[in-house]
């Protein structure tokens, strides 16, 4: 079991972060035991293990009915990923599994995300490499992230957005929480997320600190719907949000707390520059200026697993870590600090104070 650390407080100074949520990469990394897995979630086998267990597989096939055949053979996959023991002449799930399924938002939000642009792997990984262009044209990953249909309210364009944000704001929850503990957001009072998408990070800032107030600055669809995410959270009364395109509105003043989580990392060269020195102008004399990006794969070890598909097909677009910390350090920020969070792929954590 990994060992948890508390919400909210920095970690010390050359400690080692360590997350539980993490166990749910055990379960992603073979793409026939996690397409797997996800067949024993769409056909219910899952929740029926969870209200009554164990069971012999003829119940479990009547129960669910599905052919005797066909779930025997499931079962014995999920046997061999550790997702089922036996026990009593019938089936349970794994204790190992069962604390991972804690996560199971997360988990199931990663298992589909790389089942989606698994075909981007297996047809197009050629044009990845070769014709970056042509990829992105014709990619399912690049294609479901168009943020030009976050732009006009149609019913098509929201029920694409949602699709989206359902998957960055499961992400999102578990990475906020492992920044939480790498930055010290206690001396903050007003935060602004850029590019905030769903309030999630937002969310669990404010959750982790009553005193700090929020804004999220995105655009206008997912403003929209991130404000639907918050509604059932008492934190929503300390966060707003403020639709605009980074590329073209202002940024609004006054916040002592600026932070770009997953947001740079989209954008050309030129344009995160641009968008870093929007910030450095917003931001309050004496405040910070917190970048959380993927640093690029280190794929030289080992292939990375299923689970890690989009993050394998974005490998273009993630920078090292001097890239940030030169242009922080060229904008005048003071008192940079660098550190490497590790998650299910090396996280960068950069922040920067403007001068008081």
């Amino acid at each position: 079991m990994l060992r948890t650390m508390t919400l909210g407080k920095p970690a010390a100074k050359g400690a080692r972060l360590e997350f539980d949520f993490l166990i749910v990469d055990n379960y992603l990394r073979d793409v026939t035991q996690a397409r797997a897995l996800k067949t024993a979630f769409e056909l219910g086998l899952v929740d029926r293990l969870l209200e009554k267990s164990p069971a012999a597989a003829p119940e479990l096939s009547a129960a669910l009915r599905v052919e005797a055949r066909g779930l025997q053979f499931l079962l014995d996959l999920l046997l061999g990923a550790a997702v089922l023991d036996r026990a009593s002449g019938g089936y349970r799930l794994h204790a190992r599994f069962l604390q991972a399924l804690a996560f199971r938002d997360l988990l199931e939000a990663k298992l589909d995300f790389a089942g989606f642009v698994a075909p981007d792997l297996i047809e197009l990984f050629t044009g990845a490499i070769a014709d970056p262009a042509g990829f992105q044209q014709r990619s399912r990953l690049f294609h479901l992230f168009d943020y030009r249909r976050c732009l006009e309210p149609t019913h098509a364009n929201y029920e694409h957005t949602r699709r989206w944000m359902r998957l960055t704001s499961a992400l999102t929850r578990y990475e906020a929480r492992a920044c939480l503990q790498a930055h010290d957001f206690a001396g903050a009072r007003r935060l602004l997320d850029v590019g905030g998408n769903s309030g999630e990070f937002a969310l669990q800032a404010c959750r982790a600190h009553p005193a700090l107030t929020a804004t999220v600055f995105d655009l206008p669809l997912v403003c929209e719907i991130g404000a639907e995410h918050l509604l059932p959270h008492a934190e929503r009364e300390r966060i707003a949000f403020l639709p605009g395109d980074l590329r073209r509105d202002p940024l609004p003043a006054g916040h002592d707390l600026l932070s770009f989580k997953s947001v740079l990392h989209d954008w050309p060269e030129a344009e995160t520059l641009r968008f870093l020195d929007a910030a450095v102008a917003a931001l309050a004399p004496g405040g910070t200026l917190l970048i959380f990006e993927r640093l690029p794969l280190d794929v030289t070890g080992h292939a990375p697993g299923f689970g890690l598909l989009p993050a394998l097909l974005f490998f273009r677009s993630y920078r090292p870590a001097a890239f940030y910390r030169d242009a922080l350090a060229a904008r005048g920020l003071e008192g940079l600090q660098v550190q490497e969070v590790p998650l299910d792929v090396p996280f960068l954590l950069v922040t920067g104070r403007k001068r008081a």
